[in-house]
């Protein structure tokens, strides 16, 4: 992938450090090479993983490899953001001309790059929009649903009648996992803030907590935000229920099997699909805090950074 001479905004992250050290600059345009295409992109989200890249915030165990993987001392690649929705500007060499002026959403991968106007990506993983999706709706479903969709579907097993819990319920991943547990037949209990009960029993929690319980009876816990163990995690399940730990230490993810489940969502177009075919049939909304602009990332990552944040926080820029 090389450069096309022009220049774009992007929101640049030149080492590791608190929400400051974000800036919007002016950056060159990338070139889409062989399979890719480019997207400009309309709407894209700051999330948790882009504020864990940032701060260098890694869970137990993952600081090392991360480093390793992402750059020592700042990101190798400093543009973040995963999460795009916008339309195709310009395709590589093996791509048909017809995608250009193509609507399309999908996520960027450890490539990264959507926090900014212009983002090249393999032609597989951008995915045509549904007529009538707002861009900013679409751009904040996919870190969440992309994340709740997998976890529950295949690593938690989760059948119509059972009976779930999902820690973390007004977060970008619980919002999600409580609608679609909701949508495929589930008995959904949402444990958050009392601030926002109403919004989590209105995305379909038939009960809602406000603390984690000591015990329980679900066939599904789904922890999105990293407060059980496997050990405190088992005591709330039933005798054949399933733990999904969404945020994991690496000790944990590498002894994760049978009853308890962790590691990374696959990012799957397929995925992609069947939840914007959800989002288009009206069975699925992505609950968003605040849109704002390129120039408000930093206040957009600070807010990450409070705990506090409900839902997604969007980025327009066009």
């Amino acid at each position: 992938m090389g450069a096309t001479g022009a220049s774009m905004r992007a929101a640049v992250v030149p080492r590791y450090g608190p929400p400051e050290v974000v800036r919007v600059e002016q950056v060159p345009v990338p070139a889409p090479g062989r399979g890719e295409v480019r997207v400009r992109v309309r709407a894209t989200a700051v999330t948790a993983g882009d504020a864990r890249i940032r701060g260098a915030r890694f869970p137990p165990g993952f600081a090392a490899p991360a480093r390793l993987a992402l750059g020592v001392r700042g990101p190798r690649r400093p543009v973040l953001g995963i999460c795009f929705s916008g339309v195709v500007d310009a395709v590589g060499p093996d791509v048909a001309h017809a995608q250009v002026g193509r609507a399309v959403c999908g996520l960027a991968g450890m490539r990264m790059g959507a926090h900014a106007e212009q983002v090249v990506v393999p032609a597989a993983r951008a995915v045509p929009l549904p007529a009538g999706l707002p861009h900013e709706q679409v751009a904040a479903m996919l870190f969440g649903g992309t994340t709740a969709l997998p976890y529950l579907r295949d690593k938690g097993r989760l059948a119509a009648g059972h009976r779930v819990l999902v820690i973390g319920a007004s977060g970008a991943v619980g919002t999600n996992a409580v609608q679609l547990a909701r949508h495929l037949g589930a008995e959904v209990t949402g444990v958050c803030s009392e601030r926002n009960a109403v919004l989590v029993r209105r995305l379909g929690a038939a009960q809602v907590l406000h603390r984690v319980p000591e015990r329980g009876d679900y066939d599904v816990v789904l922890d999105a935000v990293g407060v059980l163990t496997p050990s405190s995690g088992r005591a709330l399940l039933s005798p054949e229920g399933r733990l999904l730990l969404a945020v994991a230490s690496l000790g944990q993810t590498l002894r994760a099997r049978g009853r308890v489940q962790a590691g990374p969502a696959p990012e799957s177009p397929a995925d992609v699909v069947e939840l914007l075919d959800l989002m288009a049939a009206g069975h699925l909304r992505a609950v968003v805090e605040d849109t704002l602009g390129l120039d408000d990332v930093v206040a957009a990552h600070a807010r990450v950074d409070s705990g506090r944040k409900v839902g997604n926080l969007v980025l327009r820029l066009a």
